[in-house]
């Protein structure tokens, strides 16, 4: 797969959770924004494609003033809002991130009745369910996955079953996190039920050995070629990633970073960066280079979405 898509303004769906995000400081204060995975990972893609792409992002959402905020954040971002639906007296999910003096992060969730845990179950998300098969690209997230629960799983599959026939592509984030699955054993069925519909894979290296408990990479990289997965991206934080596609193996070094300040969504930035580029038809290498680039800057900042004004230039 040489190329993500074969044409331009290609039309990309997100599927997920975005939460109320509150950062803790050292004195005790909280600062409020808003997170999460394939949300962070909407708004940097939005970023490095313009106006040469639409990104919508497809969640439910409360009618309260959290989640106008919420909405207003992403119109400013570009990104689309016509598959995102608001419950009436619903509300979004909310977490707390905390950090240690190295930058590494710890995350305190309310989240168990988030508006987007009916995301596919209400009438209100039949016409939704049926555009998201015309699109050119769908990405979502193992926490994709567990949010959405047993029923909106088995709609979420079906979509992308069809939406494979008609030519679309499906990325997905393996972002295991154990605390949102009743056990290992769901899980574990939850994500062999929609890895054959897959395309290009993003894998953090610890959350499958976390959830599946491979031997070595060696076997994790078996394992996804047997399911026909063409892409495989395999992130290891400060290390060096893997990449396996076109028959070939890159491994394409870290950034050096001098100073970590939060690592939150180092790994959705990375994500955004590495299909932003192959979207625009540069080569796995290429992407990955800039999925370094881009989650290098982002964990010198607090919280998951670093300023415009920062943001990298990217060919």
């Amino acid at each position: 797969m040489s190329e993500l898509i074969s044409h331009n303004h290609p039309r990309i769906a997100l599927i997920g959770e975005c939460m109320i995000e509150l950062q803790q400081h050292a004195n005790g204060t909280l600062q409020q924004s808003f997170g999460g995975d394939t949300l962070n990972t909407a708004v940097y893609m939005a970023r490095m494609l313009g106006g040469s792409s639409q990104v919508d992002y497809v969640t439910a959402l409360g009618d309260d003033s959290f989640s106008d905020a919420m909405c207003q954040v992403w119109a400013d971002e570009q990104i689309g809002l016509s598959r995102v639906q608001r419950l009436p007296g619903r509300l979004p999910g909310l977490y707390c991130i905390q950090t240690d003096g190295n930058g590494e992060r710890r995350f305190l969730y309310w989240r168990n009745e988030a508006a987007v845990r009916d995301c596919f179950t209400t009438p209100a998300a039949e016409p939704i369910l049926a555009a998201l098969a015309d699109y050119d690209v769908l990405y979502f997230s193992g926490i994709t996955l567990a949010v959405l629960g047993e029923q909106g799983r088995a709609r979420l599959l079906s979509v992308l079953t069809e939406a494979r026939k008609r030519g679309a592509r499906v990325a997905f984030d393996n972002n295991y996190r154990p605390r949102l699955w009743a056990s290992v054993e769901q899980a574990r069925e939850a994500y062999r039920a929609v890895l054959p519909q897959v395309d290009l894979a993003l894998l953090t290296e610890d959350d499958e050995q976390a959830l599946f408990g491979y031997a070595d990479t060696e076997q994790l990289l078996s394992v996804y070629r047997a399911l026909g997965i063409s892409e495989v991206v395999i992130k290891r934080g400060a290390q060096s990633c893997l990449v396996e596609a076109l028959g070939e193996r890159f491994e394409i070094p870290a950034q050096k970073v001098a100073r970590v300040v939060d690592t939150t969504a180092a790994g959705d930035s990375f994500s955004a960066a590495y299909l932003a580029q192959r979207l625009k038809g540069g080569s796995p290498e290429q992407a990955a280079l800039a999925g370094h680039r881009l989650a290098g800057l982002v964990i010198q900042h607090p919280g998951a979405l670093i300023p415009k004004s920062v943001m990298p230039v990217f060919q």
